[in-house]
């Protein structure tokens, strides 16, 4: 097949270009950061002519996190970005899209792809928008809910990359509120893994799937795990006020993914950390 995958740069698009190719399938990436192998292009203002004349195509472009998501780049990388490239697709058999679960807002029990979501951010907000693009857009999507995806080549700017960092330099770990939140932390390589498995799977049009870890865990007990994988003496801990938006807890239920994709998360946090570490210690 040939498969053109956005955010070929990035965290999880990387990953997934890897293993697209590894499976014997062309891949052209794309991507506006410079470098590399990829086609440069921004999508909210251009989309590439390989587009339309794929076998698939993987929509992980966007301008990722809730922290700095009131900037109206979130909306024009997440939404604009989507809706030209959808509109770009034309035959291509299947989109599978990138969402992520901050679009059911704060979780009390396991979210289903069927309950009514209430995001609490502009991240969330752009996330539902480009949802409802995708699934107003006539083509066969599939859209991916990813929760809090964690792995090498994390981006710098997210949790677990900053208590690495922290933890082996000795400086102070910089925590968001007091360490109570949960989430469900899902290991890249298991994300990787349901999105290879969705552009081919026999899905009906419109499939909605979560894509998380079944058991949430305290960003505390996270970084307790971080630390002692580490060694050394516990560092200090720096706490800022929650970022508005920032949910209390994510929380997947898996069971659709499990049936249509024959998919669950397999990798452990304590496992997937130490792979992490592994990188983060070479990167």
């Amino acid at each position: 097949m040939r498969i053109v995958v956005t955010g070929a740069a990035g965290f999880i698009g990387s990953h997934v270009v890897d293993a697209l190719g590894a499976a014997g399938h062309e891949v052209v990436g794309v991507d506006r950061a410079p470098g590399g192998t990829h086609v440069r292009a921004d999508l909210a203002e251009t989309v590439p002519p390989h587009v339309a004349g794929a076998d698939a195509v993987v929509h992980l472009a966007g301008r990722p996190g809730v922290r700095r998501s009131a900037d109206p780049a979130t909306w024009r990388d997440n939404v604009e970005a989507t809706r030209r490239l959808l509109a770009a697709c034309g035959n291509v058999p299947r989109v599978v899209l990138a969402s992520s679960s901050s679009v059911y807002g704060s979780a009390t029990r396991p979210c289903a792809e069927d309950d009514e979501t209430h995001p609490e951010s502009p991240y969330g907000h752009s996330k539902k928008e480009a949802e409802r693009l995708a699934r107003e857009s006539g083509l066969h999507t599939v859209v991916l809910r990813y929760f809090s995806v964690y792995g090498p080549r994390q981006r710098p700017d997210m949790a677990f990359h900053r208590f690495f960092a922290a933890a082996l330099s000795g400086g102070p770990v910089p925590v968001f509120g007091d360490g109570s939140q949960a989430r469900s932390f899902t290991f890249v390589d298991d994300v990787v893994d349901a999105t290879v498995r969705a552009v081919t799977a026999d899905l009906p049009p419109g499939t909605v799937l979560n894509v998380g870890h079944r058991h949430p865990v305290r960003v505390d007990d996270a970084l307790r795990r971080i630390v002692a994988l580490v060694g050394g003496p516990s560092p200090a801990v720096t706490r800022t006020a929650p970022a508005p938006g920032d949910v209390t807890r994510t929380w997947a239920s898996t069971e659709r993914a499990a049936r249509l994709l024959g998919w669950t998360a397999r990798t452990d946090l304590d496992e997937g950390l130490r792979r992490q570490l592994e990188w983060q210690k070479n990167a």
